[in-house]
């Protein structure tokens, strides 16, 4: 895991050394909130440019069917009940100042969110709460790196019964579709994924946060679930394969690589998340990434 500022971080000649091998870069950025956070983020026509900045390198760096994933929640004008356009605008913004290809559109949605905006949410009762964050996923070339076998949902009950029943409604739908019971009778291993995924984020007590606590070491405050990166890096590399994160904030995107068998590199400028982030591994992870998670390219 590398420390610094991730536009200074990414000239750094150890990632030069990864120009054109990886695979997947997946990334939240600090958020454009009207608020200053913490982990810092900027605002207005500011942000769109500092985001679309790092293009350049992301591209530099991707294997030429590699894949871009960008995570940005909502925002809302300061002081009024309206939602502003900046998370948009700054993707497209992206997208288009470096040419890439937007593949797909995904919506995490965070059933357990607490209710936000307070002041028109909860207070004054005009607006509905906040509850999901955009992903796009971009790459420089139409048909990137990708195989949603990967990310199979279990079929339901229902759907389970039918196939094994082969019993389906056959027949043209009003839609003019024509169901085939060869094709829907068929156990495929799983239903295809819909590009809204649903996530909790609701734990208090993990790995990670017994490790700062115990440490004193002060908690990343905008940490997502690990089942999101692992869904992207499941759906768009394979085992061997290299995943960058250049906001790495707690390094969650680099546990999820771990797990799932990935070389892995993160960039993340406080070096207090980066020595909490050493949570998320286990002893034996630890010993093999001796020294690395503190300066240098940490990798399986």
């Amino acid at each position: 895991m590398l420390v610094g500022e991730s536009e200074i971080v990414l000239s750094r000649p150890e990632l030069r050394a990864l120009k054109g091998k990886v695979q997947l870069i997946f990334t939240s950025p600090p958020f454009p909130l009207n608020h200053k956070k913490k982990y810092g983020n900027l605002r207005g026509g500011d942000y769109v440019m500092w985001l679309a900045k790092f293009g350049p390198i992301m591209r530099e760096l991707l294997k030429p069917d590699g894949s871009i994933v960008i995570e940005l929640g909502n925002s809302w004008e300061e002081g009024h009940p309206t939602m502003s356009t900046l998370p948009m605008r700054a993707l497209l913004y992206f997208q288009e100042q470096n040419f890439l290809h937007l593949c797909q559109e995904f919506i995490c949605h965070n059933p357990a969110r607490l209710p936000s905006p307070a002041e028109w949410v909860t207070v004054r009762r005009i607006r509905l709460k906040d509850s999901y964050t955009r992903l796009w996923w971009l790459s420089p070339d139409r048909y990137p790196k990708a195989n949603n076998r990967n990310v199979l949902k279990p079929y339901s009950a229902a759907q389970t019964k039918l196939i094994e029943s082969g019993k389906f409604n056959t027949g043209r739908r009003p839609s003019q579709f024509v169901i085939a019971e060869k094709k829907f009778a068929k156990n495929n291993g799983g239903s295809i994924s819909p590009n809204v995924l649903s996530i909790s984020n609701t734990r208090s007590r993990d790995g990670y946060q017994e490790y700062c606590r115990t440490n004193d070491i002060e908690f990343h405050p905008a940490r997502m679930p690990i089942e999101l990166p692992k869904f992207f890096i499941n759906f768009l590399t394979s085992p061997g394969d290299i995943v960058l994160d250049p906001f790495g904030g707690s390094n969650t995107t680099g546990a999820a690589a771990d797990e799932l068998g990935r070389y892995w590199v993160t960039v993340e400028p406080n070096e207090s998340y980066v020595r909490g982030s050493m949570g998320r591994f286990d002893a034996k992870q630890l010993q093999r990434y001796s020294g690395r998670l503190s300066g240098k390219a940490s990798r399986r």
